[in-house]
């Protein structure tokens, strides 16, 4: 690939990553997101982000989005104005142990900030609980490339990133 053509893809990258930004942080208002912003991203941005970035590409960028504060936030609200209660017990089984009480029934599992680099951000999108990095001796590479694949079909991913 020649400098040109290197410059040429980074450039459309970057107008990419941009536009989606811009539409995220400023369609959706007080947490409930429009149709004009679904169908943007269902028609438009999502199939272009898949042509553009490689599925690990695309979970960096969207850590670093996230890292950085330009994510769409979650309204505490509610539409109406009011809070509602969405908490949630967690109890053992075998009731040993202490109960676990989140402010939502929906987390984050383990796998998309490995190093704990955008927690804030993760939790401002609304998620309940983050379930953050792993603990080595030693920095891990994680595995080969490729290491993330796109089940298109079913709208999924799967990631096997290993550690890194």
């Amino acid at each position: 690939m020649t400098i040109k053509q290197q410059i040429q893809r980074t450039t459309l990258r970057t107008a990419a990553a941009l536009t989606a930004l811009e539409l995220t942080t400023h369609l959706p208002t007080e947490g409930r997101s429009s149709q004009t912003y679904h169908h943007l991203f269902d028609t438009i941005i999502t199939p272009l982000g898949r042509r553009l970035f490689t599925p690990e590409d695309a979970h960096h960028l969207a850590l670093e989005v996230v890292r950085r504060g330009l994510a769409p936030r979650l309204s505490k609200d509610a539409a109406g104005g009011g809070r509602i209660d969405m908490s949630t017990t967690i109890q053992r089984s075998d009731n040993k142990g202490i109960p676990l009480t989140f402010p939502g029934p929906i987390g984050l599992a383990a796998g998309f900030d490995k190093n704990g680099s955008a927690i804030p951000g993760l939790f401002q999108l609304g998620f309940s609980f983050v379930e953050i990095g792993s603990v080595t001796p030693e920095p891990q590479d994680g595995n080969a490339r490729p290491r993330s694949f796109r089940l298109v079909e079913d709208r999924g991913v799967i990631n096997r990133f290993g550690f890194y």
